[in-house]
């Protein structure tokens, strides 16, 4: 994923910059950068490499350096930026949120027919910020160029560019991310999370439409290119992705996480398949709203069977060595050996991707002494790997256990029948919840329907991107 925040201002405005972009840290976890804007003195940047260590601390001894009243900066889980372009089109920052799924085809075509060059990485990859900019520079202006690039781009785009005189902010085509505007009394910001800005004393001013383009002063923004009509933004930004209070299209994470708990324990009471537990608990951290609204609604008692210690290493999936993200898992897990020992638990994650740290977690409770643990998935069996944004992102499709365990069951014929193993009331579900138990180790395990999920974001179900779960874009 990624995360972005710009500002523009009637006085300076780094100390804004730095911590809007800070408060992005939950989306990404490899590189970080600012370009900050200085009428006299120009552009200045810094890039760094924030793997193992926080944001915050790489860019503390630049700020004293940054001076400007506008700059953007990003977090990104990809390539270094932003980058600083000059072109016909003037000398202009970049940075983008989004995936180029076409990048080999458009880079061949860029090259045939301009005679140009890239910088490669040590992958041989090509950024795809940089790949974004020389898609825009194949046009006479900024907005005709960003309209460009986003047609051409197999994937999304979210762009946001720093000029000398303005910030133009561009929302993928079809509205995948959100991107925001704020106003205060000495100018305007742009950001992925509205509490980024609310916290450095911006309000709420404008939400751009799918597709949408705007330019963003000190003194206010106006729409350079008008929205479409069609918008699939990502259902994971409420389920996993978002900080709990941030609003998209109008909803609150925390408050969706809490309704579709509760939607989940509505539909197993119906369904008489709520299990007799002696409490509900969520995977730290981003299940425990959903566990919350669970344990409401079933009526049963909320609690923290274990907690992750974070000081020392706030993300897991942090070091970029797979046996020590692993380790690191581990040594996170603290248990309260009181609410465990002898205790039927219930457990409710955010989703099941892999599964490889859910076994491990299993492993954990019952070497801890837990009697029975089950399982719940705020989110319908993840059938597809995203190729919009970052999350479930993989080398194969039949890494995600969904996947492999439909494999397992009925190989290649099974995939022909994906849409009956994701719906656990018929007898294909039914042998992949079987299955998927008898693997992990659960004693029971239960996906959220993809109606529930819907219900619980509460918007047109036509605006919301599903793909990871149903394969249709």
């Amino acid at each position: 994923m990624g995360g972005f925040f710009g500002a523009i201002s009637k006085r300076d405005c780094v100390l804004d910059i730095f911590f809007g972009v800070d408060y992005h840290s939950h989306l990404g976890t490899r590189r970080g950068g600012m370009i900050v804007y200085d009428q006299k003195d120009g552009f200045q940047r810094q890039i760094h490499n924030i793997e193992n260590t926080p944001f915050r601390t790489k860019f503390e001894k630049d700020m004293s350096k940054f001076h400007g009243s506008s700059g953007i900066g990003c977090i990104s889980d990809t390539d270094p930026q932003p980058l600083l372009v000059r072109s016909h089109l003037g000398l202009f920052a970049i940075t983008t949120v989004g995936i180029i799924n076409n990048a080999e085809e458009l880079v061949d075509n860029y090259l045939y027919n301009q005679g140009s060059q890239f910088m490669a990485m040590s992958s041989g990859e090509v950024n795809a910020t940089e790949l974004t900019a020389a898609l825009i520079n194949r046009k006479d202006t900024l907005v005709e160029g960003i309209r460009y690039a986003q047609e051409v781009i197999d994937g999304s785009a979210t762009i946001l560019v720093l000029t000398p005189g303005s910030i133009i902010a561009a929302r993928d085509k079809l509205g995948r991310l959100p991107v925001l505007v704020g106003k205060s009394e000495d100018g305007c910001c742009v950001s992925f999370e509205s509490f980024a800005y609310h916290k450095l004393g911006y309000n709420d001013a404008y939400e751009l439409g799918p597709r949408e383009i705007v330019e963003v002063t000190a003194d206010g923004w106006k729409t350079l290119s008008p929205a479409g009509d069609k918008m699939r933004i990502c259902a994971f930004l409420w389920t996993y992705y978002g900080y709990p209070n941030s609003n998209y299209e109008g909803v609150n994470v925390e408050v969706m996480r809490y309704r579709n708990g509760e939607i989940m324990a509505r539909d197993e009471i119906t369904r008489g398949q709520l299990p007799k537990v002696d409490y509900v608990a969520g995977v730290p951290d981003s299940g425990l709203p959903h566990a919350i609204g669970y344990a409401n609604r079933s009526g049963k008692a909320f609690a923290r069977p274990f907690v992750k210690y974070t000081p020392t290493w706030p993300r897991s999936f942090m070091p970029a060595n797979q046996n020590v993200r692993n380790q690191v898992a581990k040594m996170k897990q603290i248990p309260v050996p009181e609410l465990i020992e002898g205790k039927k638990l219930l457990f409710v994650d955010d989703s099941i991707v892999r599964g490889t740290q859910l076994r491990e977690t299993i492993e954990f409770l019952y070497g801890c002494g837990a009697e029975e643990v089950h399982m719940r998935s705020a989110c319908p069996p993840i059938m597809y790997g995203c190729k919009y944004l970052n999350f479930s992102r993989s080398n194969s499709d039949m890494e995600l256990l969904a996947r492999a365990t439909v494999q397992k069951l009925e190989g290649d014929e099974g995939q022909e029948h994906l849409d009956e193993y994701a719906n656990g009331s018929t007898e294909r579900g039914q042998c992949l919840l079987k299955t998927i138990c008898e693997d992990m180790g659960f004693s029971s395990l239960g996906y959220q329907s993809l109606d529930g999920l819907l219900e619980a974001i509460g918007i047109d179900k036509e605006k919301i991107c599903t793909y990871c779960w149903t394969g249709k874009e």
